[in-house]
């Protein structure tokens, strides 16, 4: 297996200019200090600016206008096998995909890695109903999910002509990744599932289209978001069932994995559990965390990495760059230190810096 990309960030470092009267004497401490918080005062100024900016973008613009002028979306009926739906994924090269009810003609829900993993964990816990595994339907994920107190299948959703501010605070409020743009049809009063938004296309647009991101030159030290205490980790060893429960418990999308010396080296994600399920290996879960990424596709992203001094315009850019999900925080070491996820900067955006 080969070493996972990182995508370190850097920053371009800010110095003062030499004066131009080399008999002046250097800038007393006191005036050091001064020059020091009128800098800070500036950024903090520029910040906030920049932040109303962006809200000011999102409220200005719908989600349809984040969608591209060209492309295609994949929709499954309720009725469809969950190991049918498992193929179809997997060819497309999709992690999630809007739910259609054909007998009431309505949008169902959003199926994601997740509701699979949740599968894996019925199964798990019940090996005597492993032989009905065949015959479970979209349908009967509820039941699955419910029998085991899962969260059940995401039926946010959203119309297409509303603000983009509303869909990224509606997001935000349920705490989910990506929600349907779902229309409805005038003559007959049946929905349209148009598409699905997510957290990074919403940041990217921002990114693309926004230039007051720019002036975002805050460091994530004093940012305030992101996780830094309690962080969940396994090595190269964990067998794969144990990430599985833990993505669960921790209801992540990812779980950083480290050696020795608490060095990040890779992650196993939700995602790549399905890789692993394609074949049919719902039994065999004891797999180590390294065997099961000898089948992750050639595709993966990467590990994106950044450092606790690095800014928010910075972090912007790499997502213009860079298709990512979340930003995992070293040290100079590359010592694992904190995971700041697409969701952290999107609600910092919404309601950061805000007089109260």
């Amino acid at each position: 297996m080969s070493d996972p990309s990182h995508s370190p960030i850097t920053t371009d470092e800010i110095t003062a200019s030499p004066t131009s009267q080399s008999s002046l004497p250097p800038p007393s401490q006191l005036q050091q200090q001064q020059q020091n918080s009128t800098d800070s005062e500036y950024i903090n100024a520029e910040q906030k600016k920049a932040l109303e900016g962006i809200r000011r973008f999102l409220k200005g613009k719908t989600s349809y206008d984040v969608l591209p002028v060209s492309f295609r979306l994949v929709v499954l009926d309720t009725a469809l096998l969950v190991k049918k739906s498992l193929t179809i994924l997997m060819q497309n090269g999709i992690v999630s995909v809007p739910l259609w009810n054909s007998k009431t003609s309505r949008f169902a829900g959003l199926l994601t890695a997740m509701d699979y993993i949740n599968v894996i964990q019925y199964y798990f816990q019940n090996p005597d109903k492993m032989d009905k595994i065949e015959d479970l339907t979209l349908d009967g994920l509820r039941g699955v999910e419910k029998a085991i107190g899962a969260v059940p299948i995401e039926t946010l959703s959203i119309h297409p002509f509303k603000s983009l501010y509303d869909a990224c605070i509606k997001m935000t409020e349920s705490k989910a990744r990506r929600i349907p743009l779902v229309d409805i049809n005038e003559e007959t009063g049946r929905e349209i599932v148009v598409s699905v938004l997510t957290q990074y296309r919403i940041l990217k647009f921002v990114a693309l289209n926004c230039k007051e991101t720019r002036s975002l030159m805050k460091p994530l030290s004093q940012l305030n978001i992101g996780v830094y205490e309690n962080l969940e980790t396994v090595s190269m060893n964990t067998p794969v069932i144990d990430v599985i429960h833990l993505l669960v418990q921790r209801g992540v999308s990812s779980i950083p994995i480290v050696d020795e010396q608490y060095k990040l080296i890779n992650i196993y994600e939700a995602i790549d559990v399905l890789a692993l399920i394609k074949g049919g290996i719902y039994t065999d879960l004891s797999l180590s965390v390294g065997e099961a990424l000898m089948r992750r596709a050639e595709d993966f992203e990467g590990v994106h990495t950044c450092t606790i001094n690095d800014r928010l315009d910075t972090i912007m850019e790499t997502i213009r760059r860079s298709r990512l999900h979340r930003l995992f925080v070293v040290n100079e070491e590359g010592k694992l230190k904190g995971i700041v996820t697409l969701s952290d900067i999107l609600k910092y955006i919404l309601y950061g810096e805000v007089d109260e």
